[in-house]
């Protein structure tokens, strides 16, 4: 059995004298007690030595990705003979030694026992290995285990966004502080000056002026512009002369001072704490802090974990970062999904309209993509690309606005032009010509060789109803009992009348239309 061994110096292969002392895992460190004893167990076959730190870096670098390096490749292939191609080859780190098996076609052995193995290899590496002084192996860890760490941290003294991310943390949970605190210090002081509370809107303002002034009877002879303009001084000294509010004790005062004092430090610390973090996303993040604004790079910053893990996103994710749940939500009741989270808070996004909020956070999502990663990799120092895309933003805002204004003319303008066109209609303009006065359709005794060809219809229509009148009344006689005489006589005046009229149209009409109008006068009845 061969057994590949790791060193700070260099890779070591060993041969296994008796394979049998591995079959009790638990004697194996038995085995290295001494260096006579572990010379007896294992003999150093082949060593390969780092030229430099680097060579060792990259070594140890794939190492720890589980990887097979160029270097151990070349030195397992030409340390190995077909013979030895064909033994069991033991390796301590399990993904290496898939690796190996995978690229070499060799026996590869790497489990509880090979740890064993390499933990009693690990105590005697000055013995098994001649001319490896313990204090230069010692040297050796020691500068690799740094080297390895800055690989691991990304190491940077000018690139730790840690400091950003607790930075901004710690600036929230200020800002919540101070707006309990002020909140507590103008119920608690109201009691005492409840006018002061609706004049003075600023917290550090108002904990200011309840310091300097303390009771209200002391605001006349009390100056106040330091603190306050002029005119809001004035109004305050009025109100207090004409106040509502209790009277408090010394000892009220007294810890509404200790209040109004921690709420004066807790903003100076925020104000230097903001200053902090402005200069730091300006030395991690420029290209981003000048697309989105340090407050917004540093949340995104903070809820992505680390700016390397922001640089992996996606532009649709680093579009609704901070809405995670709105967007689950959304899927879950399958709604509209949220188009913005914490870049809703960017200037760029903040300016446009509310129909082009959209477009512009996924624009804004897209060069903030592009900027994060120029920061994050990029070697250059600086907003070398913020700026430009700046530039290219502010103009894509402007070409969305004007969009906007145009379509919001163009259809105002459509419905103005399609009112117009509604009301001019010139195909339906009135016909005089077929007009028929009712006037002129009236029966009247006119004599056949007087009557003109155009009457003709009109009297038709006429001849029409009168028999339909006539068949009618017919039908309602019959089934209705005569009542009265005065009733008789005057139907019997109605019919004479009636039939006098159809005499005189039937005279005027030739015998064809005669004819058929009889034949229709026999079908309607």
């Amino acid at each position: 059995m061969l057994v590949l061994f790791e060193t700070p110096a260099g890779y070591a292969l060993f041969k296994m004298k008796d394979e049998s002392k591995l079959d009790d895992p638990d004697a194996i460190f038995n085995y290295f007690a001494s260096a006579d004893a572990a010379n007896k167990t294992l003999k150093l076959k082949a060593f390969s030595k780092f030229e430099n730190t680097t060579d060792a870096m990259s070594a140890v670098t794939a190492l720890v990705e589980g990887k097979l390096s160029k270097g151990l490749k070349k030195f397992l292939t030409t340390e190995l003979s077909e013979l030895d191609l064909k033994e069991t080859l033991a390796v301590g780190d399990s993904k290496l030694a898939a690796s190996i098996a995978k690229k070499l076609e060799i026996n590869v052995v790497s489990d509880s026992t090979t740890l064993e193995l390499m933990r009693g290899i690990r105590s005697q590496i000055s013995t098994l290995i001649s001319g490896l002084p313990e204090s230069d192996m010692n040297a050796m860890v020691l500068g690799l285990s740094h080297s390895l760490s800055r690989y691991k941290l990304k190491f940077s003294p000018d690139k730790v966004d840690t400091m950003i991310i607790q930075a901004i943390h710690l600036l929230d949970d200020l800002d919540k502080e101070l707006n309990t605190y002020a909140m507590r210090a103008k119920e608690w002081y109201g009691w005492h000056f409840p006018e002061m509370t609706k004049l003075i809107v600023d917290n550090l303002a108002y904990a200011k002026v309840v310091k300097t002034m303390g009771f209200r009877s002391n605001a006349a002879e009390t100056d106040l512009s330091t603190v306050l303009p002029e005119e809001l001084e004035k109004e305050v000294k009025d109100a207090a002369e004409i106040s509502m509010g209790t009277e408090i004790s010394d000892e009220d005062l007294e810890n509404i001072h200790h209040l109004a004092d921690q709420i004066i430090s807790i903003t100076e610390y925020r104000v230097q704490l903001y200053d902090y973090l402005k200069n730091r996303m300006a030395a991690i993040a420029p290209n981003l802090t000048c697309l989105v604004g340090e407050l917004v790079g540093a949340r995104l910053i903070a809820h992505a974990g680390s700016l390397l893990n922001l640089s992996k996103q996606p532009a649709s994710t680093i579009q609704i970062l901070g809405a995670e749940k709105a967007l689950f939500r959304a899927l879950k009741s399958k709604h509209d999904t949220p188009k913005y989270g914490l870049l809703y808070h960017a200037s760029l996004v903040g300016q446009a309209g509310p129909k082009i909020k959209g477009k512009m956070a996924r624009t804004v999502a897209t060069k903030a993509a592009l900027s994060i990663r120029v920061d994050a990799l990029g070697e250059s120092e600086g907003p070398t690309v913020g700026i430009e895309l700046r530039a290219k933003m502010e103009a894509r805002l402007r070409q969305l606005e004007g969009k906007a204004k145009s379509s919001v003319g163009s259809a105002t303008k459509g419905k103005k032009d399609g009112q117009k066109k509604f009301e001019f209609k010139q195909a339906k303009s009135y016909n005089e010509a077929s007009d028929v006065a009712m006037a002129e359709a009236t029966p009247k005794k006119r004599k056949a060789a007087d009557d003109d060809e155009e009457d003709e219809p009109v009297k038709v229509k006429k001849s029409k109803k009168t028999k339909e009148a006539k068949a009618e009344e017919s039908d309602e006689e019959e089934e209705k009992p005569k009542k009265s005489k005065k009733s008789d006589e005057q139907g019997e005046k109605k019919k004479k009348k009636k039939k006098e009229a159809e005499e005189e149209a039937d005279q005027v009409e030739d015998k064809p239309k005669k004819k058929k109008k009889n034949s229709k006068a026999e079908d309607d009845e």
